[in-house]
């Protein structure tokens, strides 16, 4: 199992090798979801080196003392990449994922490029009442995952929503390591965006609960180089119900910003 540590923190990854000639995409994960919530892409990226790593408190990751902070998940950044030999890298980030990338863009030098999947700009914009199960609550991981999804896409694929909450009893941080990396949230803020000189895309669910669309819309409005993605009729787990549009798009953006 390789894991690298991070100050006071063992971190889990995962790294499949790809075209050398391509910068590596680093998927950083939401706040409490372990790193289930990348299969979609981690297959769909194929062909591209890809690390996926677990937030501290998170999945196979080790569990700290909290609060955390926005810098210790930077660190955690910087720790995996120097364990994968990646010296720069497009991150992928969804939420607390995504704030980490703004982070990590202000920072250090490692980053390439930003896609920020339901990404708030701070603390004001995002709500984490919706992700916040209990691990051990099977009802409530359903009720939760449910609200993280399109009604459609919870209707259509009954047996996606029973796998899901499968995966998240195994992988999810418990209430407290939630609490902890819900405080590094507490404290965000990514403003001034003009700063921020990376190429970024910015995705959003037409009816995301966590981070409200209008709000990434704004994102991509005041990052110099943002563009925007919507998805009309998804939720916040954007991965997930319109993987195949968001892979294909991200796939062509990511060449995009190297060519």
């Amino acid at each position: 199992m390789p894991t690298t540590a991070a100050g006071d923190c063992e971190i889990y990854y995962e790294h499949s090798s790809g075209d050398p000639e391509r910068e590596p995409a680093v998927l950083i994960g939401e706040l409490g979801l372990g790193a289930w919530q990348w299969g979609w892409q981690y297959a769909g990226l194929s062909g591209r080196e890809t690390i996926v790593y677990d937030h501290r408190g998170s999945g196979r990751s080790e569990t700290v003392s909290g609060p955390y902070t926005m810098t210790d998940f930077v660190d955690d950044f910087e720790a995996v990449l120097k364990a994968t030999n990646s010296r720069r890298v497009h991150v992928v980030g969804v939420g607390l994922g995504g704030c980490v990338g703004l982070a990590a863009a202000r920072q250090t030098g490692r980053v390439r490029s930003l896609t920020l999947v339901g990404t708030p700009i701070s603390a004001d914009e995002y709500d984490a009442s919706e992700l916040q199960a209990d691990p051990a609550d099977s009802s409530a991981l359903r009720t939760s995952t449910e609200t993280l999804l399109s009604a459609d896409f919870c209707a259509s694929h009954p047996d996606v929503i029973e796998q899901i909450v499968e995966w998240r009893s195994d992988e999810d941080a418990g209430p407290d390591a939630q609490q902890a990396q819900q405080a590094a949230i507490d404290g965000f803020d990514a403003e001034p965006l003009y700063e921020i000189t990376h190429p970024a895309l910015v995705v959003s669910g037409g009816d995301d609960s966590v981070v409200d669309c209008t709000e990434s819309k704004r994102l991509a409005d005041e990052l110099p180089r943002g563009e925007f993605l919507g998805f009309p009729e998804a939720g916040h787990l954007v991965g997930v119900e319109r993987s195949g549009p968001l892979n294909d798009r991200l796939v062509e953006w990511l060449q995009s910003v190297e060519d």
